[in-house]
């Protein structure tokens, strides 16, 4: 018997480490009562191998010691029995995974982590409860906990090169302080500091004092902590920022990706958390993303010589650069408030245990909802990507479209698909091998694809799936939208984890039962709609199709053929369900988007119509409307702003039947007149270290190229990476940097590469030609 909990918390920060006695992990949990660590001692590692191999791996292993080989009551999705190899300590693990690899011998989920597996096995996400056992101790178990955890937003200020630390400021409730290197007059959150080690000690003790349970920044590991870790070091400073005051880890991936290692507290970057929450903007500095969210932005005005304007307030004006770090914190602050960032990060540590501060970790999810389940049923996962390849499998289902300027098309849009196919056909790898072993009941069975077969009462994954759809209705119902997104997050990453042939589960024969299922599913409905409604379906694209309803229908009835057309499938799916496989139906459509006027463009050079490219007038609830663009020019950050610009005014004027000719060869007049070359710019991002573009350099690089020439003439460091965005000009002698353009701009480029493709998408369905309509233009200049 375990006593009553001594202590509920949420997991912070988890680690593992070797002892005398075995395997610690440790667990920093926030509590009601502050911080906590819990240590669980004396632990072991485990994986799995077959049975078949045990002799080969007691005697690849005979000359270590500390490890042991014990037959379980388990198989792997095969049917193969499975034994577990038990380890003392971390080192060890290592080597035995190591030795055996080069044995050829089959590793089975070799790579969880104790600290991670202690977690999972116990269902434990996010809350936790502690238990004291007699002899002392500890066992945790899953609780509903809810956290009040403490941000402190961090930011840095430096010298171009990064090699000095200028500024340090802080940002939370009841911190507002900037830790400023040399000389001033010290005020309530703005103090000076002789050095560099005064301005790291000060650091540790406000840290200490406040006590923060998440650091947030931006690009906060890669630029702020690799700067506090590097000066720390060369200064011989141990910049103890862990709650145990042990010192600042700055840890490097095989993928180059830097992450830091804080005993009890968590880095957490406004960018990645950002992406993994599927925001998206044009860009990602902070500049931008605070202007979309917050209507402001930094207090240093001068984008492009914003580095040289840090420099000279440092010497000329150090309150106004303490006054900019500052508000960079908050402007991160702000953000994480405005968008819901820790609330979505702590729901979806509840729903799938994930750590907070973990990037992606889709496979990561799914494991640790998958496997304590799976092992509950008598079988441990398969080796890494071991299922089925070399089929055909296609992806998402994109129908051929039928290219035209419209009026009235309606969107139907299946909630979820993916899911509620997996829901509903009982796609599942237990499920898979349930239904595919011998003597298996075929009253049991649904048919996939590719050979599979799946038992529709075995199953693991479907039941996830219906645990978390019911938790998405509840949160809509209780307006969570961080709760909401999360869970609309997890469950469409299941069907990647399933068809990448990186992670665990991977098998052609359930991510094909999924995307060709959804092909049927697309193709039946669109033969529904034309066949019992007469109306024609113009394009379809993964879980949408595109309804057009006649250019004479009018709005009202438009709004009710949505309604109409949505009913009537979703009843008609269910009886087909029933009919064909005798399964209840999990599918949902519904009527999604009402689009007044809308352009099916075609491929460039060709007459068919093009994918996954369109544009549309949407009516809202309320009367209003907006103008959609889904992979057109205007929604491309490599098109310059004035094709953008002009693409949006003429589908507004067009769409509203206004003239639109003037329009155009206004654009055309004013760039051959020099009056628009602020729209001119390009923006791209580099893909790659600029040494490794050595066969082929696109205009961005040629670009990047001058800037780091022109760096090295000055003695600067170049700040371009990979990730970072090169702004250029073409000019007649091809593409030079914004700021350093020594030449004239080649304006017919402009006119041909980028004019004429964002008009001439839509000019063919109105009987014009950019050309004739444009020529009278060419003749003035």
């Amino acid at each position: 018997m375990s006593a009553p909990p001594a202590l509920t918390g949420f997991v912070l920060s988890r680690q593992q480490r070797d002892t005398p006695e075995g395997i610690e992990l440790s667990y920093w949990l926030c509590t009601d009562d502050g911080a906590q660590e819990v240590r669980i001692p004396g632990q072991k590692a485990v994986f799995f191998i077959r049975c078949s191999q045990a002799g080969q791996v007691r005697e690849l292993l005979q000359d270590l010691s500390g490890w042991s080989l014990v037959e379980l009551e388990l198989q792997d999705l095969t049917g193969a029995p499975v034994s577990a190899l038990y380890c003392s300590s971390l080192k060890l693990l290592r080597s035995l995974i190591e030795r055996l690899k080069r044995g050829a011998i089959a590793l089975l989920e070799e790579d969880i982590r104790p600290v991670d597996r202690y977690l999972m096995e116990r269902f434990i996400q996010g809350g936790v409860s502690v238990h004291r056992r007699t002899d002392g101790s500890a066992l945790l178990r899953p609780v509903e906990y809810g956290a009040r955890l403490r941000m402190l937003s961090i930011d840095l200020e430096t010298t171009l090169n990064a090699d000095r630390i200028h500024s340090i400021g802080l940002y939370g409730d009841g911190m507002r302080k900037v830790l400023m290197r040399g000389q001033g007059r010290t005020t309530d959150w703005l103090e000076f500091l002789p050095d560099e080690r005064a301005l790291l000690s000060r650091l540790m003790a406000l840290v200490a004092e406040f006590d923060p349970d998440i650091f947030i920044g931006w690009n906060v590991i890669e630029f702020d902590f690799r700067v506090l870790a590097q000066r720390a070091r060369a200064l011989g400073v141990a910049l103890c920022l862990g709650r145990d005051s042990s010192p600042l880890q700055l840890i490097e991936s095989a993928g180059g990706k830097g992450f830091v290692r804080l005993a009890g507290r968590l880095v957490i970057d406004g960018i990645d958390t950002l992406r993994g929450a599927t925001f998206s903007f044009e860009s990602f500095s902070l500049e931008h993303v605070a202007r979309v969210f917050l209507q402001r932005g930094k207090l240093v005005d001068k984008v492009d010589t914003r580095g040289e304007e840090i420099q000279r307030l440092f010497r000329e004006d150090p309150e106004a650069l303490a006054r900019y770090n500052l508000e960079d914190c908050v402007l991160v602050w702000d953000i994480f408030a405005k968008a819901q960032l820790l609330h979505y990060l702590v729901e979806r540590a509840r729903l799938t245990g994930l750590a907070l501060d973990k990037i992606g970790g889709s496979a990561a999810a799914f494991d640790n909802q998958y496997l304590p389940r799976l092992h509950r049923q008598g079988y441990v996962a398969s080796e890494y990507a071991s299922g089925q390849s070399g089929l055909s499998i296609p992806g998402g289902f994109v129908m051929e479209s039928v290219p035209g300027l419209y009026r009235q098309v309606l969107v139907l849009d299946f909630k979820s698909l993916y899911p509620s196919i997996i829901r509903t056909f009982c796609v599942d790898p237990y499920g898979m091998a349930q239904g595919l072993r011998d003597g298996a009941d075929p009253d049991d069975l649904v048919p996939g694809f590719n050979g599979a077969i799946f038992s529709r009462s075995q199953t693991i994954l479907p039941r996830i799936i219906e645990r978390l759809w019911q938790a998405r209705d509840e949160a809509k119902q209780a307006h969570n939208a961080p709760l909401s997104q999360a869970i609309k997050i997890i469950m469409n990453s299941f069907y990647g984890v399933l068809g990448s042939n990186v992670c665990r589960f991977f098998d052609q024969r359930l991510a094909g039962s999924i995307t060709l299922r959804g092909h049927e599913i697309l193709n039946r409905t669109r033969d529904e709609i034309e066949q019992r409604f007469g109306f024609r379906v113009i394009y379809g694209d993964t879980d949408s199709v595109f309804v057009w309803l006649g250019d004479s229908c009018t709005d009202a009835q438009a709004h009710r053929s949505g309604q109409a057309l949505a009913q009537h499938l979703n009843d008609w799916w269910r009886e087909q369900l029933m009919q064909r496989f005798g399964l209840p139906c999990h599918l949902e459509i519904e009527y999604e988007t009402h689009y007044h006027r809308f352009l099916m463009p075609r491929m460039r050079h060709s007459d068919k119509g093009s994918k996954k490219r369109y544009a549309g007038l949407k009516r809202l609830e309320g009367g209003g409307e907006e103008l959609v663009f889904r992979g057109l020019e205007n929604v491309r950050t490599d098109w310059t702003p004035l094709a953008r610009r002009l693409q949006l005014e003429l589908y507004e004027r067009v769409f509203h039947d206004q003239p639109y000719e003037d329009l155009i060869r206004d654009t055309v007049a004013r760039v051959l007149a020099g009056e628009l070359d602020s729209e001119l710019v390009y923006r791209k991002r580099l893909r790659r270290p600029l040494d490794q573009y050595q066969r082929n350099r696109p205009p961005h690089v040629q670009a990047a190229l001058k800037i780091e020439h022109e760096m090295q003439r000055q003695g600067r460091r170049s700040p371009l990476r990979p990730g970072s965005h090169v702004e250029y000009l073409i000019t007649v002698n091809g593409p030079e940097p914004l700021g350093w353009v020594r030449s004239p701009l080649d304006y017919q480029h402009y006119i041909d590469r980028q004019l004429k493709p964002v008009v001439d998408t839509l000019l063919p369905f109105l009987g014009q030609d950019f050309d004739a309509l444009v020529a009278p233009q060419f003749g003035l200049f």
